[in-house]
């Protein structure tokens, strides 16, 4: 019998409604990752609103992307309760995007938006974009400067953050 091979994806966790909580609520829920970058605050986006925490993750996974939206990423939304709305850049408990699959650009706001080019630029600084041939690294050092993004420091020891048993219920 033949073994599925194992996916690797890069995720992007977002959130502006209790975003400490809902940060590390999506992390667990995840499960295992490969690799994590720190937590960056940034400004809301697209939409009036309270900041915003981001992280990039490397997970991997035997779903293909449309499998790891349906069957995690959508989820993970609905455990920690996300409401869509005609506005797609409202606030929001939590928002998890596919940025890389397999090496591959899926979202583009890598190379245009500070909130997914800083945390995803800690896990694939050499990345290349192929029209400018920069280096993301380099891209996200200068939207760190020119957008307001700073290092998220938590007041919270990552131990006192347990996910309330009434959320394992679903099975994912």
């Amino acid at each position: 019998m033949k073994e599925n091979p194992l996916n690797s994806a890069i995720l992007l966790l977002g959130s502006n409604i209790d975003p400490e909580k809902n940060i590390f609520f999506a992390l667990d829920l995840l499960g295992q990752v490969k690799r994590k970058s720190r937590i960056w605050k940034t400004e809301s986006f697209g939409a009036k609103g309270p900041d915003f925490l981001n992280m990039a993750v490397e997970i991997e996974t035997i779903f293909d992307t449309q499998e790891l939206k349906e069957s995690v990423i959508t989820c993970i939304e609905k455990t920690l309760v996300r409401i869509r709305t005609e506005n797609k850049n409202a606030p929001r408990t939590i928002d998890v995007d596919i940025m890389l699959f397999n090496g591959n650009v899926i979202d583009h706001d890598i190379w245009e938006k500070a909130f997914a080019a800083i945390p995803v630029s800690e896990l694939m600084p050499d990345l290349v974009n192929p029209i400018t041939g920069e280096a993301l690294s380099s891209f996200a050092e200068k939207m760190k400067s020119s957008a307001r993004a700073e290092l998220f420091q938590s007041d919270w020891p990552i131990w006192i953050i347990k996910i309330p048993t009434v959320l394992r219920r679903g099975k994912y």
